[in-house]
């Protein structure tokens, strides 16, 4: 067992004591009394239960545990990037590297630098590096479309993360195989997590990046589960573009509090990186870190977002993508593809992180994976 899980089961079994018997909006971090009720009991109850799963530690290895052996020395991958200041495509790149060094293979990054031209740009670089496979990672395949072609014409696999719609291949532009977990999981599971931590009443503002399908998609799932709950009212639906956070947080966050003040009690974000930014705004208008407005990342949990979390600082929780293990799900991905094989299918489950359940840990990976890689590998 994973250290910082072992003192997660010790924090959860003396959170289960100390809540025993008391509604989620009872606690002392809710912004609710605990004699409102919710006007969604059953919505309610099955959020709650929902979350209960996605919370548990020590989730063990459910990937794949045969395929092919490891190609030769001196295959070459290229893995661009959406945006290298969005933690969770660096994270990814990361484990892509550690991966490809353990086989002897050359990785390289590139930075998409947000916008179409950069990934078109990226795209035509790795081209011409003639690597063998070529990942995308936070961005529309449809944006390189013809790029993506090219590589298919020079028999050079193109692997995704967070590129499509659903996780495994996809065929408008090819992808050998897009690795993720499912959005509607992850979507459904973060709105579920603010019906429950607010007993069902809760005003949420939810912040998307609409230039990226992919996010816009999961940001339209997280409003449409938390309408299963009549009393949690959707206050607003922020477009802030990723490349733009930084410059765009603090007066949004000062637009926010002026027409909404304490009614906006939860947020939600397609990924991590909005807290970030927002932090400091929220700070400035003497909100408390560990009360509300209650933020959830709606994925990516890079370390930063985890050191929020476990400082209940504007972060209360995160659905963190396995990202060290997806970088080498896409090693193994390509080597699945080099060998003539088709793509493991492999999709993780999702996961709550919170203060109570971390163990102080900096990241979420299942148990076991770089051992069964190596096995499956022969290294």
């Amino acid at each position: 067992m994973h250290p910082t899980r072992k003192a997660a089961l010790s924090a959860i079994a003396l959170l289960a004591v100390a809540t025993a018997g008391c509604e989620p909006g009872a606690a002392s971090t809710s912004s609710h009394p605990s004699s409102a009720e919710p006007g969604c009991p059953t919505a309610l109850a099955r959020a709650r239960q929902a979350v209960k799963k996605a919370e548990a530690v020590d989730a063990p290895w459910k990937g794949p545990t045969t395929g092919p052996k490891a190609a030769g020395h001196g295959k070459s991958v290229v893995f661009i990037a959406h945006d290298l200041s969005n933690p969770g495509p660096a994270g990814v790149a990361r484990g892509v590297q550690e991966a490809a060094t353990l086989l002897r293979w050359s990785a390289r990054t590139l930075n998409g630098q947000g916008t179409p031209a950069g990934y078109r740009s990226a795209f035509k670089k790795a081209l011409a590096l003639k690597p063998d496979g070529i990942a995308i990672a936070g961005f529309d395949p449809g944006s390189i479309a013809d790029e993506i072609k090219q590589a298919t014409a020079a028999g050079i696999p193109v692997v995704g993360w967070h590129a499509a719609p659903a996780p495994g291949p996809d065929g408008s532009p090819e992808l050998f195989s897009n690795v993720t977990t499912r959005v509607e999981d992850v979507a459904k599971i973060s709105a579920d997590w603010i019906i429950a931590h607010s007993g069902g009443r809760a005003g949420v503002v939810l912040f998307t990046d609409a230039t990226v399908p992919f996010a816009k998609h999961k940001s339209d799932l997280i409003k449409k589960e938390l309408a299963t709950c009549s009393d949690v009212k959707l206050l607003s639906y922020r477009n802030m573009p990723i490349p733009e956070v930084n410059k765009r947080a603090i007066g949004e966050v000062r637009s926010l509090l002026a027409r909404y003040g304490d009614k906006w009690t939860y947020s939600a974000a397609i990924n991590d990186l909005y807290f970030r930014h927002t932090a400091a705004a929220l700070r400035a208008a003497g909100k408390d870190g560990a009360d509300a407005p209650f933020n959830i990342g709606a994925g990516d949990g890079d370390p930063s977002a985890f050191q929020r979390v476990n400082g209940e600082r504007f972060q209360a929780a995160t659905v963190p993508e396995p990202l060290t293990e997806q970088g080498w799900q896409i090693v193994d991905e390509f080597n699945r593809a080099f060998a003539g094989k088709p793509a493991s299918g492999y999709v993780p489950q999702v996961h709550i992180t919170t203060a109570a359940n971390s163990g102080g840990a900096l990241s979420w990976d299942s148990e076991g994976y770089r051992q069964v890689y190596r096995k499956i590998w022969g290294k």
